[in-house]
């Protein structure tokens, strides 16, 4: 029941791989383009926006050599799971539904071993304590579709549904299982309803909530870039690193879709990074995510 992703196979489709190189080798001149444009400051008139930090489950993995292939053999590290309800005066986009709730406080054993597994905060009732109901919700939007971030996407699919082109392919194609996805987590969301992107999307229309691509850990996969006017610009880091060490080293974890186009994606996100002076939120450090304030607080 619990594929829980982490995986994309070995068996990806010479096609998919020639498009995901393609994106990966534009990426880094794209993301300029954008860290040099749009408003570097929000102004005092602007509307609040308000960003929610959301436990998602917990994560241990067991060999961290996963993520730094040639690396950190046979070590153990804490990880963690984190979305994000970014509450806009537009509206609501959630970021990423992480472990499904139903897992529940016991650790489950996947990837062969690689990886423990729980939930001991479930997502909803995080919102609930917001007052926020998944039909509230207007806009879902993964990171990508391995199962620890859409594990709980079959209650928002009401919202409507922000995705890359290469990653809905994928998704939404006759076989999702060869990218590592569990099409069961998604079940209940509409493709007909989905939004399918080609790069860069002003969420909101205003510059301050904008969904960068950032191919290569799956063919889609995508950040987060949210303009705050106290706490500054923020990324949110998807998968794109798992954990700060693997930042500072640039490691591509062995079971990503394409090499090349991480690491131009990480190079892309750098950049945009250094324009824009914001800070990575790599949802998956437990260290970092621990030390922000989570729901009912926010960040503004």
């Amino acid at each position: 029941m619990f594929n829980l992703g982490f995986h994309l196979g070995r068996h990806l489709g010479r096609e998919l791989l020639q498009i995901v190189s393609r994106a990966g080798a534009t990426l880094a001149g794209a993301l300029l383009v954008i860290g040099c444009t749009g408003p570097s400051k929000t102004a005092n008139t602007t509307p609040a926006l308000r960003v929610y930090v959301l436990e998602c489950g917990n994560v241990t993995i067991n060999d961290l050599s996963l993520l730094t292939p040639g690396e950190d053999e046979g070590t153990a590290k804490k990880l963690t799971n984190s979305c994000f309800l970014i509450d806009h005066p537009k509206g609501k986009l959630l970021w990423d539904t992480g472990i499904d709730d139903r897992l529940g406080p016991e650790p489950v054993t996947v990837f062969n071993g690689g990886f423990d597994l729980s939930v001991t905060k479930p997502l909803l009732p995080q919102l609930e304590e917001i007052g926020v109901t998944p039909d509230e919700v207007d806009f879902l939007a993964l990171s990508h579709f391995h199962d620890d971030h859409s594990g709980n996407a079959n209650h928002f699919g009401g919202a409507t549904l922000l995705i890359q082109r290469a990653e809905f392919d994928a998704a939404f194609g006759p076989n999702p299982e060869l990218y590592g996805f569990d099409a069961k987590s998604y079940a209940e969301l509409s493709a007909e309803r989905a939004r399918v992107l080609e790069g860069e999307h002003d969420v909101f229309g205003d510059g301050r909530v904008r969904i960068l691509p950032a191919p290569g850990h799956s063919p889609g996969h995508q950040v987060l870039f949210i303009e705050l006017e106290q706490t500054g610009p923020v990324v949110l880091s998807g998968d794109l690193y798992h954990f700060t060490g693997a930042r500072e080293r640039r490691t591509v974890p062995s079971f990503n879709a394409d090499e090349a186009a991480t690491r131009a994606s990480m190079m892309a996100i750098e950049s945009f990074l250094e324009a824009r002076g914001a800070t990575l939120w790599i949802q998956h450090d437990f260290e970092q995510i621990s030390s922000l304030r989570h729901a009912p607080a926010y960040y503004d």
